[in-house]
């Protein structure tokens, strides 16, 4: 049933930085120009940019006309919209700013006569979480006498295990679990939600999907670019934590998760742990059997010659930060048991594509012996991005007097079916917390696990700093990742 709109503020903190101005403020007025955005609303940027309402309006104006979806029909619309943001200047460390806020929110507040439902939006470094988290509970903001509050934190959520831990008990000590909404945007992607629609809401590869039929799961987030200009953050991050910890285990587990009893908040992550829980735990004597790390070197992408890691602007000439990594990992349940799961993400890599495959087991017998040779297996293979879709790849006799058998690919693409651009994942998250639903929202004991689960890799990756492999940057990664994947037939799916 579609949701009641609701009356609601949110809170920027860090509202002058790029995640405010590439997604979120984009993302609000995608959604109030297609007018899904519950009102009346308001939002309130805070950061330590001195600016003024106007000046706010202004800069937010120009971030929807260079980013937003939906664009910008007329000015009348947009100042309609734009009466709705306000700022607040000070220093998220400062006691006094949330007085300010409070204050302002209040005000606001009045003026509407309907009751306080609050969002407050982490959207500055997870260095600031804990004073942000600290602050909005001594200036007792964390829960509103007539209405709800909620707070979104982004990813990192930690850095390790004890620190994802720390984040969480700070979180807690301030808002109840149910406040919280740790955000992942890939878990907002169409093709992403999509994952549960084509499992769960046909019923043709339901019964296909274990370990009876398929042989194994590729799960890929490849990459052209490098590291942007952020070289000093990424030598603090590095693929596995990156990318693994967070995106890929989450896909993993709606890979492989069982039917929820309800497609809620509460079912839904609950399956999601028990995938995660299933996880054979990675012995840390045999890290070199489940994981391969590497570092792009200089080379091309497209005809564009690109610099090596080493070189990239931040990083140490010594580094030993993986921007690639794989994990083979066995989800040790009745449904998966003796299915590997390969998960990769790389950075330089050939081409950009986020895809999960499942490569079936071939068929018992080959009754066509003469066209055995050179098959392909069944894959079914969905595409994240770009170019969103699944395509299945079957056997089909070729045209002509002999019997020869090739691969053909039923493909489906949402551009062409569905036509239009797709919402942006911040869209469809902002949507969710806005109504209260967090089952796209990683849960604190998910994020612990995830945390632990890979642990061991951490520790034996810190532990031996020696050189690591090389691969060149627009190649698909180092040639020891073949023979990562062999051993279960490989290989990699490279488009």
């Amino acid at each position: 049933m579609p949701y009641a709109d609701e009356p609601f503020s949110l809170v920027i903190f860090g509202a002058s930085g790029d995640l405010t101005r590439r997604k979120l403020i984009p993302a609000l007025w995608s959604l109030y120009a297609a007018r899904t955005l519950p009102e009346p609303f308001s939002i309130l940027g805070t950061a330590r940019t001195g600016l003024t309402d106007e000046a706010f309006r202004t800069h937010m104006r120009e971030a929807v006309a260079e980013f937003a979806r939906l664009k910008i029909p007329s000015l009348p619309v947009w100042e309609r919209f734009a009466q709705s943001l306000h700022y607040v200047a000070g220093d998220p460390r400062a006691p006094d700013l949330y007085l300010r806020v409070r204050q302002r929110l209040e005000e606001i507040e009045r003026a509407r006569g309907e009751p306080t439902n609050r969002i407050f939006y982490c959207a500055t470094p997870p260095s600031l979480y804990a004073d942000i988290i600290g602050n909005i509970g001594e200036a007792g903001l964390a829960h509103a006498p007539d209405g709800w509050t909620r707070i979104v934190v982004e990813k990192p959520f930690g850095h390790d295990l004890e620190s994802a831990r720390q984040l969480n008990r700070q979180l807690t000590s301030v808002f109840d679990e149910e406040q919280v909404y740790r955000i992942d945007h890939y878990l907002g992607k169409e093709t992403v939600q999509n994952i549960l629609v084509f499992r769960f809401a046909n019923g043709i590869f339901e019964p296909l999907w274990n370990r009876n039929h398929v042989a194994e799961v590729q799960m890929t987030v490849a990459e052209t670019i490098g590291v942007e200009g952020r070289g000093s953050y990424y030598e603090e991050s590095g693929a596995l934590r990156d990318m693994i910890q967070n995106h890929l285990l989450q896909l993993l587990c709606l890979i492989a998760m069982e039917p929820p009893v309800t497609f809620d908040a509460g079912p839904v992550r609950d399956e999601k742990n028990k995938v995660l829980q299933a996880i054979r735990p990675i012995d840390p004597a045999k890290v070199d059997d489940v994981a391969l790390r590497a570092q792009y070197a200089a080379g091309y992408v497209g005809s564009r010659a690109v610099a090596g890691y080493r070189q990239e602007k931040g990083v140490k000439k010594d580094s030993t930060t993986d921007t690639y990594a794989a994990l083979r990992l066995q989800v040790d349940n009745w449904r998966w048991a003796g299915v590997p799961f390969y998960l990769r993400t790389g950075k330089r890599l050939a081409r950009r594509a986020s895809e999960i495959v499942i490569r079936f087991h071939r068929t018992p017998h080959m009754i066509f012996r003469r066209s055995e040779r050179g098959l392909m297996p069944n894959l079914l293979v969905i595409r994240i991005q770009p170019d969103e879709g699944i395509s299945l790849t079957v056997a089909a006799k070729e045209p002509g007097p002999d019997l020869k058998l090739g691969p053909v690919t039923l493909d489906f693409k949402y551009n062409e079916v569905f036509g239009g651009e797709p919402p942006e994942a911040y869209e469809r998250l902002l949507l969710d917390v806005i109504h209260g639903d967090a089952t796209l929202y990683a849960r604190g004991d998910w994020v612990e696990r995830a945390w632990e689960l890979l642990q061991p890799v951490i520790d034996a990756w810190s532990r031996t700093p020696a050189a690591l492999p090389t691969y060149e940057a627009g190649s698909w990664g180092p040639p020891e990742a073949d023979a990562f994947i062999s051993r279960d037939g490989g290989p990699w799916r490279e488009g």
